[in-house]
């Protein structure tokens, strides 16, 4: 991803607004260059910035690879594009004698301090200030001697016993009632990595190679993580962070320590780290904690997901910004924009108080329709249900009030994984979503993968456009050891509750007839085992332009249609939904993409099948009039977005 622009910086890139563009680049996990006259250079290195030699009104591009490489890429164009970027005074106090020459100007906490502090990843929303909580447990460091042949033994021996300990100590948590279910299905995971031979093997290996028990632990974690980390898929990328937290839980254990609890954090406090375990927040009073603020971790770590799971406002991804946090007395943060600010001022606190009022009266006012289902003057039901990605998620989606799941990626059930989860693992995670929405419906997306997200045991081609090529349906239908160990999950849960099958980036007829094929043998292998199974709706996911030529054809042939705004609007504009510079072209109300969302519709209603949508423009107010005009009687969401939905959707019906 990548995008040029004309330096507007004072002077150009020299000592000072270098070290400062340096000191920005770094706050993003991508991978970030800067390029001018075909050279590439990291923009975290601000020698070869420097020696880049980048004057003011020269053409540069700033290139990103990495999970937050959207928010990377504008905040480096907009410190570029800034004439004052680097100077003395930029984001500092004015001094004594520059005050006393602007007698006019306002005193300092007058105003908000709206384009100063930092930024991270927006991981989840919401607006917190209060004092801040610094948790930095001390690093853990090796011993660094070689053992003994005789040794060897003993310290495999005392690794093992730790490995144990961990275990132990997860399958204690996991059977205490304080503990949600989102968090326990954290933990869960966290507990799978801790027995996998993997991370256990690579560990033993180096024991018999000579080295301690502790120095084996930390750097076969770093070896693993560091694969995790340069995949590029932020699902990935995010799992390095729970080898790092698995691996430091058995380092000390290994040495006799406890780490550092957060059982003392203070009602409201903003907790700051530069890495936190998710083990360690899953068991943190989290009722207590007003905010989150972090070096390490994106959108979709354990962390981020545990945080929006409990309603609170989180920023990730600072990079070494977090230090500045360390001694921090207050902290304000938007984890809608990824901002935060150190020690407000007066201006800012009452900013930020405003905006945490206001936030939870529009929660209180909304709460109301947590249990409304929403019905139209003629008696329709419109169904609202929740977007989910795993288990963690499904006590946020049951408080906001779903009315089921109308897209449960899987992707992440298998990148989460080491290897390929077996029959019996998707089974039991399709069963506890069945459980915990019956009767609602549970709309899952078979495997949605492709070269752009990579997973352990697929071996994907090189391909320069991964959006078009193997990846859903296609690369399912390639390789059915895979899809039908997914089906045949899908067809034992559906015996648990209301599963429907959703068919990713379907572009031909033939596609769905061949998955009906398996089914139906996937089926037939199950009578022949006595396995119990049911029935499922199959369905396809409308997020192709051929999809929606053939959709009079598709609807003869499924049971209903969900509309995956965000993939359809890129597809049907031929714009990368992910490329900042083609931006303005991924609206969804475009009119072609609107004609396209209108035609689905048409044919779906024509052949009397349900038509719903799963895309991010499901959860907008001011288009769901609009859809559900067309014939749309489901919409799949964020569960933050459900409670405005169901109102939206009841204003209509009073209106008309």
């Amino acid at each position: 991803m990548e995008r040029s622009t004309i330096v507007r910086v004072h002077e150009g890139l020299h000592a000072r607004p270098a070290t400062r563009f340096v000191k920005l680049a770094k706050g993003f996990e991508s991978d970030v260059e800067l390029v001018k006259d075909g050279k590439a250079v990291s923009a975290k290195s601000s020698v070869k910035l420097m020696l880049l030699a980048v004057k003011e009104n020269q053409e540069v591009t700033v290139r990103a690879n990495g999970a937050d490489a959207i928010e990377a890429i504008e905040a480096l164009i907009g410190y570029l594009e800034n004439p004052r970027a680097g100077l003395d005074d930029e984001g500092s106090p004015p001094s004594e004698d520059a005050a006393s020459r602007s007698v006019a100007a306002p005193p300092a906490e007058s105003a908000p301090e709206a384009i100063t502090g930092l930024r991270g990843v927006a991981a989840s929303e919401g607006f917190a200030i209060g004092p801040a909580f610094a948790h930095f447990p001390p690093d853990i460091a090796g011993q660094g001697r070689t053992l003994q042949a005789e040794e060897i033994t003993g310290e495999i021996d005392r690794f093992r016993a730790a490995v144990g300990t961990v275990q132990a100590r997860m399958d204690r948590a996991l059977t205490q009632d304080s503990l949600s279910a989102g968090d326990r299905g954290i933990v869960a995971a966290l507990r799978d990595i801790a027995a996998d031979d993997s991370l256990t093997g690579e560990a033993e290996r180096l024991i018999k190679g000579g080295n301690d028990a502790v120095s084996a632990v930390i750097t076969a974690a770093s070896t693993i993580a560091a694969d995790f980390s340069a995949v590029d898929d932020h699902y990935l990328n995010a799992r390095a962070d729970d080898v790092h937290a698995v691996g430091r839980q058995i380092c000390l254990v290994l040495l006799g320590q406890d780490d550092v609890s957060l059982e003392n954090i203070p009602e409201g406090a903003i907790l700051i780290a530069d890495d936190i375990g998710a083990w360690d927040l899953a068991r943190a009073p989290l009722k207590r904690i007003g905010g989150v603020v972090c070096g390490h971790g994106g959108a979709t770590s354990h962390i981020a997901i545990i945080a929006r799971s409990h309603g609170i406002p989180a920023v990730l991804g600072l990079g070494d910004q977090i230090n500045a946090l360390r001694t921090a007395r207050d902290v304000a943060l938007d984890g809608n924009s990824g901002r935060v600010i150190i020690d407000p001022n007066a201006a800012t606190r009452a900013e930020f108080a405003a905006r945490v009022e206001a936030a939870a009266k529009e929660r209180a006012g909304l709460t109301v329709f947590k249990t409304v289902t929403p019905t139209l003057a003629d008696g329709r039901i419109i169904e609202v249900a929740a977007n989910i990605g795993s288990l963690e998620e499904i006590d946020a989606a049951q408080e906001a009030g779903a009315m089921g799941v109308g897209l449960f990626r899987t992707e992440l059930l298998f990148m989460r994984h080491m290897h390929l989860p077996s029959e019996d693992m998707q089974a039991e995670t399709y069963t506890a979503l069945a459980k915990a929405f019956a009767p609602y419906p549970v709309i899952v997306r078979t495997l949605d993968i492709g070269g752009d997200k990579p997973i352990a045991g697929i071996e994907f081609p090189d391909e320069e456009n991964p959006f078009l090529g193997w990846r859903g349906i296609r690369m399912c239908l390639d390789r059915p050891d895979i899809f039908k160990r997914q089906l045949r999950a899908l067809l034992r849960a559906a015996v648990q509750g209301n599963i429907k099958v959703m068919l990713p980036m379907v572009a031909d007829i033939d596609e769905v007839r061949r998955t009906r094929v398996l089914v139906a043998e996937c089926e037939a292998e199950l009578d022949a085992e006595g396995v119990p199974h049911a029935a499922f709706d199959l369905g396809v996911m409308i997020e192709t332009p051929a999809a929606v030529l053939i959709a009079p054809a598709l609807a003869r042939e499924v049971a209903f249609f969900s509309i995956g705004t965000n993939d359809l609007t890129q597809y049907i504009m031929a714009a990368d939904r992910l490329n900042p510079t083609v931006a303005k072209l991924n609206d969804v109300t475009n009119p072609a993409v609107m004609a396209a969302i209108e035609l689905t519709a048409k044919a779906g209603v024509a052949a009397g099948i349900m038509v719903g949508m799963c895309g991010e423009a499901a959860g907008r107010p001011d288009l769901i009039s609009t859809f559900v005009k067309m014939g749309l009687t489901e919409f799949s969401m964020s569960p933050a977005s459900i409670q405005r939905a169901k109102k939206t959707i009841m204003d209509i019906a009073a209106e008309s």
